[in-house]
Order: structure tokens, then sequence, then C-alpha cells
């Protein structure tokens, strides 16, 4: 039902169905950019000063333990980025009262699958760590690592609510500022326990956890401060689960939560078999997991941005603006993939040394560069890809990637690269890169068939 727009419901509302397509999607994807920056530097400054520290051991820990936590986020991730999606068509179509309700919502069933998660995962800690196997030497570490991140998994899901509430009515500046505050806090005590106290990798997680416990209050303080702007009052009975909102969700939610699990997972069933090759080739997909978290980055911050300009416009029935959002969306991430890509190439020794000052390791670490590449690559054309298929909402097409981009491709291309063609773990690389096309291609079917106008 739609509801008139009141003065105050609508103060934190950006409309991104009018003006400049480039200047508002850079306007909001650059504090997009800046805040996924921020957050990543949690597991990226863990892996820079334990590998400085403790060496290939303490690096095979943090990439270890990064990739279990990146997977149990998935449910917080996906079904933020469905109610971001939902929200944005609620604001252009001027529906403030499903806004409130859809809140409410969210913050109920994603803290409580957060608290479930954590309490099944220390449970069965251990065949966690024998399933991706851990090398001996990294055990310990990887162990302190996981289940310390694990007790932190609420504050992440709760930032997620709150960054997607915002971001789906266009303020991409709060989640910046929020994250911002916790990633120094992070950065600071990360060198304060393990440089100084030589915490170790318990240490490294401890900070990551507190960094994040700081991001999600602070950002829960400012939301309660103007709850009047966007109609959510923070009493018991609005934190209620409305059926009627939980259903559009989770008909989204679960199939962006399986397109972000999925690539997780497979990234996980490639570092099991990498672990087996030993604590090297270990750290050194620690490498390659990071840099593409680097352009990852980038790409997340235009998938949200033209996700959430797509949204509004849609809503809107805007649609002469959709091509525009897409071609501003790609012709960036191409640019900046470029850039990077020639600085790797130019520059592959300092930016393996950027993680490691480990000798076994680095004396490896060209074998990563053009997988590095790829990826590069890869990501950037995902977020033209994504921006449709999110924006639109369309939770089959999404469903559909997930499975053949996050599963069959990477699997089966690291599995046939890897051992068929004996390529062992440079062949689990590329197969991982090469899957990251898969989406463009989908996406662009799915666009040239105009079936998005029905969204």
């Amino acid at each position: 039902m739609r509801t008139t727009s009141s003065r105050n419901s609508s103060t934190m509302v950006t409309d991104l169905t009018q003006g400049s397509v480039i200047r508002l999607l850079l306007r909001f994807a650059m504090p997009l950019f800046v805040a996924n920056a921020l957050q990543a530097v949690y597991n990226l400054v863990d892996m820079i000063v334990v590998g400085q520290v403790i060496g290939g051991a303490g690096m095979s820990a943090v990439s270890i333990g990064g990739d279990v936590l990146g997977l149990l986020t998935f449910f917080a991730i996906g079904f933020s980025s469905a109610g971001q999606v939902i929200i944005a068509k609620y604001v252009g179509a001027r529906e403030h009262d499903s806004i409130r309700r859809l809140i409410g919502t969210m913050f109920t069933f994603l803290l409580g699958v957060s608290v479930l998660i954590a309490v099944l995962c220390a449970l069965i800690r251990h065949p966690i760590l024998h399933w991706l196997n851990t090398p001996a030497e990294s055990y310990t570490y990887t162990y302190q690592y996981m289940m310390t991140c694990i007790v932190g998994l609420p504050f992440i899901y709760g930032y997620n609510i709150v960054s997607a509430i915002l971001r789906g009515m266009g303020d991409a500046k709060r989640p910046f500022l929020f994250i911002a505050i916790a990633a120094l806090l992070n950065t600071v005590l990360d060198i304060l326990f393990v440089a100084f106290f030589g915490m170790g990798a318990f240490g490294a997680a401890l900070a990551t956890v507190i960094g994040q416990a700081v991001s999600f209050i602070v950002s829960l303080i400012y939301l309660y401060h103007h709850k009047e702007s966007f109609g959510f009052d923070f009493r018991v009975g609005s934190f209620r689960i409305d059926m009627q909102i939980l259903k559009p969700l989770m008909a989204l939610g679960f199939p962006m939560a399986i397109q972000s699990a999925a690539v997780t997972l497979s990234k996980v069933v490639l570092m099991a078999w990498i672990n087996q090759s030993g604590v090297v080739y270990s750290a050194l997909s620690g490498i390659y997991n990071k840099t593409g978290m680097m352009i990852g980055i980038i790409s997340n911050s235009f998938t949200t941005a033209g996700s959430t300009m797509v949204g509004q416009n849609l809503g809107a029935k805007r649609y002469d603006r959709i091509p525009r959002i897409l071609g501003v969306v790609l012709t960036i991430g191409i640019a900046i993939a470029t850039a990077l890509s020639v600085l790797v190439l130019l520059f592959p020794e300092a930016v393996c040394a950027m993680f490691t000052g480990d000798a076994a390791v680095l004396a490896q670490s060209s074998i990563v560069i053009w997988p590095i590449v790829l990826n590069f690559y890869g990501a950037a054309t995902r977020a033209g890809a994504f921006a449709i298929i999110n924006g639109s909402g369309n939770s089959t097409l999404n469903l559909l990637v997930a499975i053949i981009d996050g599963m069959i491709a990477r699997i089966g291309l690291a599995a046939l690269l890897g051992f068929v063609l004996s390529m062992g773990c440079k062949g689990f690389w590329y197969g991982d890169a090469l899957a990251g096309f898969m989406p463009i291609l989908i996406g662009s079917v799915y666009y040239l068939s105009g079936k998005w106008r029905e969204a």
C-alpha cells in the first residue's frame, strides 16, 4: 500500500532518479568504496601484521580463518543486499510504511540467524578445520583466529543491517564514517595486540571483533537518535517479524545469500585443495584472495551503488536511465582493473612483499600474478551484471548465477585445470579467475532480453 511522504520521513532519503547519472553514481559509490575498503582492511591488516610477525604459518591462519568468516557472513551479505534493493524500490515508489516494517523485520530475523550460525560453528569447530585440510603448522593459530571471529558474528550482521537501511535510502556517507572509526581502531589494536603484546592470531582476531562491535554500536546509536527521520520508533513491538514483509525479503534474500555463499564456498573448497600442498601455497592463496578482495571492494561498491540506482529508477519507472547507469558502472570498473593490472605486472615482487617477508613464499609468488590480473577484470565486469540483476530484484536469475558462477564454473574449471590438466595450485587459481566472467555473460543476455522492465 502506498503512503504519502511526510516531511521527516524523507530527510534521510536521496533521490537517485533525477540528475546526472555519473555524478550521482560517483557521489554514492565513493563513500561505499572507502567504507568497503576500510571494512576489508580488517582482514588485510590482520594478514599483514600477523604475516610480518609470525610468518607463513600466521598468514595461512588468517587466510583460512578469513575465508571461513566470509562463508559465515553469506547470510548477512545476501539478505542485507536484498533489503537494500527492496528499500530502494519502496523509496522510489514512496511506500514509507513498508520501509518501517522492513527495518524491524530485518533486525530480528538476521540477528537471530547470526546467533544460530555462531553457536552451530562453535560446536563443530574442529571438524571445520579438518575439512579444510588446515596445515599442522598453522592449526593452532587458525583455531584461535576462527573461534574469536565467530564470537563477533552478530556484530557483522548488525552493521550490515544498518548499512542496508541507509544505503537503500541513498545514504552512503554514514556507513563510511561508522566503518572508518572501526577500521582505525582495528589497525591500532592489531599492532598493539600482535606486535607489542605477542598475542598472535588471537590478538589479530580480537582487534577485528572489537572494531566490528564498535562499528555496529555507533551505527545503531545514530539510527536511534534519528529514528523520526525514517519512521522507526525502536519500541519492542516494532521489531516484530512482519510475515508480509518477510516473504519478499526471503524471496530475494535467499538467492542473493546463496550467490554470496556459493562463491565463498567455492573458495573454501579450493583452499582445502591448496592446503594439501603445504603452508607456502596456503600463504600464496592468501595473497591471491586478498588482492582479489582489493578489486572486490571496488566492484562491490559500484554494484551496490548501481543496483540501488537501478532499484529506485525501476520503482519510479525511469527506464531510460538504466542503460546509462550500467554503462558508467562498466566503464569505471574496467578502467580501474586496467590500472591495477599494470601496477601488479610492473611491480609483482613489491605487491607480494606487502603481505609477507617470508622468503619461501616470495620465491613462488610469480605463479599467482596472471590469475590476479584475470581476477581484476572478472570483478570489474561483475559490477555491471549484478547492478541490473540485483537492482531489478530478479531472484530466479540470482539463483542461476549463484549456481553457475559460484559452484559449477569455479569448482569445475579449477578441478579441470588443477587435476585433469595437472596444473596443480596454479590451475586452481586460473579456474577461479576465469569463472569470474560468468555473471557478465548471463547479465548481458538478461539486459538484452528487456525483461528487467517487468520487475
